[in-house]
């Protein structure tokens, strides 16, 4: 069950979902359409969400309720909410994102306040640069490559599928250093800086978050612009980005679930009439989509409560797989030509398909989660030590 101040924010967080329902068609056509829907109040909370107060950011209030250091289960709520109304405009939104959970974990005090400081000025885009052509999000086999040249640091390389890549003011961007697992670094990245290009990819889903692919040729990289610097190389590198991961493994997780909700939603109202078989159908589905939050909910508890993101991968492989259930079932009981005749339902089709492949897809999940089951992670100890 959740807190009165955890139903708050459920609440606000779906009426600032509804508004991104109304403009979801809109930017699937046009993403660069993004720009006119900045003053929507979800967008506004996504700009600054996660931005710790020490930088000046003001707690996200709802109601009686103030949410100043976000946690992992407060920032599923909120995603859960947004993407029930539209996927595509809740990765759209400007704001820190993978970036400033990366920050929190690696940046000093001048680079979190160098970055905090300028999301808060305007509204700014980021992007997280790890995924690369043919070795996918594979750290351990990073080509791209931070390299000591006439006494500067020079990052050559390429990214692909990078979320918000050509709108992004700041990109976080991992490269090698050195062979081996310790030479993996990840660096703060200003777009405007030559030698960074971005190009947009055509997808068939979240288009939206405008995918795109970045070209890094010789790119300076000052000393300051080293994130972990003030660590030692276990802590850095490919450490962080797996705790990046285990962060907002949950986070993924919502964004499915407030797909498969939205088209569970959208199959009521036009089969409201339905009974017997179909009706226990489309009620089937209602109740895995309230299991699913469930166990949603509680790897995002896990992760707040240990940093643990074994039970995420759980969540993650569970909401796509129900993601997809939903949508094509909707398909199936909407008639032959349901995807040409409601466009909506076409676009969560598609959107539940490109979660998929978000941070893992579903084998990468088990894998991890088959991971956590041996060392005793998940399971009945592991959520013994939840309660």
């Amino acid at each position: 069950m959740l807190t009165d101040r955890l139903t708050a924010l459920r609440g606000q967080a779906r009426e600032w979902g509804a508004d991104f329902r109304t403009v979801a068609l809109e930017l699937d056509r046009d993403p660069d359409r993004v720009m006119d829907f900045l003053d929507l109040p979800g967008v506004r909370c996504m700009s600054t969400l996660g931005i710790p107060p020490e930088f000046g950011a003001s707690p996200l209030t709802v109601g009686r309720h103030t949410f100043a250091e976000v946690t992992a289960l407060e920032r599923v709520i909120v995603l859960e909410g947004l993407a029930r109304g539209d996927v595509g405009m809740t990765l759209a939104a400007p704001g820190p994102s993978m970036s400033g959970v990366l920050l929190e974990q690696l940046g000093d005090q001048g680079q979190r306040e160098l970055f905090y400081r300028r999301l808060l000025e305007a509204p700014t885009w980021t992007c997280f640069a790890l995924t690369e052509p043919d070795r996918g999000s594979d750290a351990g086999a990073l080509a791209t490559a931070l390299r000591e040249e006439g006494g500067r640091r020079m990052l050559s390389g390429a990214k692909r599928y990078v979320g918000n890549a050509v709108r992004a003011q700041y990109a976080t961007v991992f490269a090698r250093t050195r062979p081996g697992p310790l030479g993996v670094t990840a660096v703060l990245v200003d777009t405007g800086a030559a030698g960074y290009s971005a190009e947009p990819l055509d997808t068939l889903g979240l288009r939206g978050a405008q995918l795109g692919a970045i070209t890094l040729d010789r790119v300076v990289v000052e000393p300051d612009r080293v994130l972990g610097r003030h660590l030692s190389p276990t802590r850095r590198g490919i450490w962080a980005c797996l705790q990046v991961f285990n962060q907002l493994r949950p986070g993924v997780a919502a964004l499915a679930l407030g797909i498969a909700e939205s088209a569970h939603e959208y199959l009521s109202e036009h089969r409201e009439s339905d009974r017997g078989a179909d009706r226990e159908r489309i009620e089937v589905l209602g109740w895995k989509i309230d299991a699913t939050r469930d166990l949603v909910y509680r790897a995002a508890a896990a992760v707040d409560a240990t940093g643990d993101g074994h039970l995420a991968s759980a969540a993650k492989a569970r909401a796509c797989a129900l993601a997809e259930e939903v949508t094509l079932t909707a398909c199936e009981l909407l008639g032959p030509a349901a995807r040409l005749t409601h466009p909506l339902l076409d676009k969560l089709v598609r959107d539940a398909r490109g979660v998929e492949f978000m941070e893992g897809t579903r084998n990468i999940q088990y894998l991890n989660l088959f991971q956590g089951l041996l060392a005793g992670r998940v399971g009945a100890r592991a959520q013994a030590r939840l309660r």
